[in-house]
């Protein structure tokens, strides 16, 4: 399959438009002028059924797909439901890839996440590092599901050219992230208990693990910039000609746990202390993006992490009483 230029009235079906990425990518698509996007929810489409798929993609022929479509949640939720992890987002990419390939879909940009990376991986992470050691075991079912959908990828370009590849971001927060304290990520999750620790005046907020990890962030607006940034100007055999089967997103900038859990306290204006509970666990011990194939693109974030935190707090309260329901 030949490389593909889009335009405005390109066909393109954002798989998981929903969702805080996914959402994000069709409000960047649309401010861009793209006019022909097709989305389907949850109940009109269930991705891991293939034969629905099949028929979606019978019926609509997009021209380009975007993966935004998964099953997400921080250390809790990928550590007890294991199994819905592995099974779902396999059947997802599974299905949703194999019907693009099946209906001659021209692009496919599939989006992973930097927890594929092994544990103990070299920082910061190189797009090279993937498979180079084992995974953390508390996501390692997700972390999986996503390998497998990089290598469906790479394998259906090297099979037929099918100008299909991936791309990682880093760990992602903002407008229509999950706040729910059992399967949230570290960021949303601290936003509300800081929220709700100063609704009630408490005098401390309890986390989770030593608070000595480093993380990275990225604002999920700046995330859709990167995407339809790199679907208008990149094709697969870009990646896959360097030797490599992704491309990382992400800042390029880390911080400790202990530093963004201090950030969130300002902003929510939390006047207690905070408390560490050690016997829980801390994950990774630092998961920094190596983003210099990006910038070498002319790619780079514009929302500094203290400037996307207000803009997600400030969306969390506007938005707290449906979340609280």
């Amino acid at each position: 399959m030949s490389d593909f230029a889009l335009n405005s009235d390109t066909k393109i079906y954002i798989a998981g438009h929903t969702g805080m990425v996914g959402s994000a990518i069709t409000r960047r698509l649309t401010a861009g002028g793209f006019k022909n996007l097709v989305t389907r929810s949850m109940e009109e489409l269930d991705l891991t059924r293939q034969k629905d798929v099949e028929i979606f993609f019978e019926e609509e022929k997009p021209e380009v797909v975007i993966i935004a479509a998964a099953k997400v949640g921080g250390i809790h939720a990928n550590n007890v439901y294991r199994a819905e992890f592995l099974y779902i987002n396999l059947m997802i990419e599974a299905n949703v890839i194999h019907a693009a390939h099946k209906h001659g879909v021209k692009k496919l940009i599939f989006l992973g996440s930097s927890c594929i990376y092994p544990k103990l991986a070299q920082q910061p992470l190189r797009e090279e590092e993937l498979l180079s050691g084992y995974l953390e075991y508390t996501n390692e079912p997700y972390a999986i599901a996503k390998i497998a959908g990089i290598k469906l990828c790479e394998s259906y370009y090297k099979q037929y050219g099918s100008n299909f590849f991936s791309v990682m971001p880093t760990n992602l927060y903002g407008p229509y992230d999950n706040f729910n304290l059992e399967t949230s990520h570290v960021l949303p999750a601290m936003i509300r208990k800081f929220h709700e620790a100063s609704l009630k005046g408490s005098e401390e907020v309890l986390l989770w693990g030593t608070g000595t990890p480093k993380r990275e962030f990225l604002y999920v607006e700046d995330l859709a910039d990167a995407i339809v940034y790199l679907a208008t100007r990149i094709n697969a055999s870009e990646i896959y000609e360097k030797g490599i089967t992704h491309l990382n997103i992400g800042t390029g900038e880390d911080l400790t746990i202990a530093e963004l859990a201090e950030l969130i306290k300002s902003v929510t204006e939390f006047k207690g202390k905070i408390v560490y509970d050690s016997s829980k666990p801390d994950g990774t011990p630092r998961k920094l993006m190596d983003v210099s194939r990006l910038s070498s693109l002319n790619w780079r974030y514009k929302t500094s992490l203290k400037d996307g935190i207000y803009k997600t707090y400030h969306w969390f309260i506007n938005n707290y009483q449906k979340i609280n329901s």
